[in-house]
């Protein structure tokens, strides 16, 4: 009897072992949060690995945000393309099919790339609350090069904290008269530390070439466009150094 509660106390172990691996944790839930945005023209959605602020005028999230850390970038999982409703969305929700015909792509703020940590965490980054369209050579383009550049970035750094979202307005259209056509995008991602470090983006929602260098924008002048506070919890005077101007100390291109 002895040696089979043991037997059944090791399997019992192993299970759990391995459960654990498959579905790591994020790295700390304080870190997932300390650095959220103030909402602007949405309602706050918190998933496993990421948050976002979702706008039921636009049918679409003002912002992402995330910290993304290397274990995140090199987990492994395979993409899902699970495109779904997503539940946590009060009302009215985006379906897969809504861009179907429209000529947009599903374009990811939290890129599926960044959230290979697990299944959970890559089939999240499928809902539809975390697409925008997105017209695809800047999608597929430079889109793209920017986010391999932030991985990059946070392969480099240790880790990054990444906010990413659409210009939201009515001047650029919609798709079946409710969702918006964003004119442009933007991307920030900020390191802490003993050196803290801030960096912005804004390209507009159009092919383009060359380094995604040419895109960068300070952090103030993202906040004018977008209405949104980005690291309101920074100590103020380290807040506004960093979002008051361009920085490209630290950084490689």
């Amino acid at each position: 009897m002895m040696r089979l509660l043991q037997t059944l106390g090791f399997v019992l172990f192993f299970v759990c072992s391995s459960c654990a691996q498959e579905e790591p944790a994020p790295r700390s839930a304080a870190q997932s949060t300390d650095y959220i945005p103030q909402v602007s023209l949405g309602y706050t959605i918190q998933h496993s690995y990421y948050s976002l602020s979702y706008s039921s005028t636009h049918r679409q999230a003002e912002y992402a945000y995330y910290y993304l850390s290397p274990e995140s970038i090199q987990g492994g999982q395979a993409r899902t393309d699970d495109f779904r409703v997503d539940p946590k969305v009060k009302a009215n929700p985006v379906k897969s099919t809504d861009y179907q015909g429209s000529g947009y792509d599903r374009g990811h703020l939290c890129p599926a790339a960044d959230m290979a940590l697990n299944l959970t965490a890559m089939s999240e980054t499928f809902f539809m609350s975390n697409m925008s369209p997105m017209t695809p050579s800047f999608n597929r383009g430079i889109w793209s090069k920017l986010e391999d550049w932030v991985r990059d970035a946070a392969l480099q750094e240790g880790g990054l904290f990444v906010v990413t979202g659409p210009v939201l307005s009515k001047s650029c259209g919609s798709i079946n008269s409710s969702i918006t056509i964003p004119c442009s995008y933007y991307k920030i991602v900020f390191t802490g530390g003993s050196s803290p470090k801030m960096l912005g983006f804004l390209l507009s929602n159009a092919g383009a070439s060359g380094s995604v260098q040419q895109f960068v924008i300070t952090i103030d002048a993202l906040e004018q466009q977008t209405g949104i506070d980005f690291f309101p919890q920074l100590e103020d005077a380290l807040e506004q150094n960093l979002e008051s101007k361009v920085s490209l100390s630290g950084w490689k291109f």
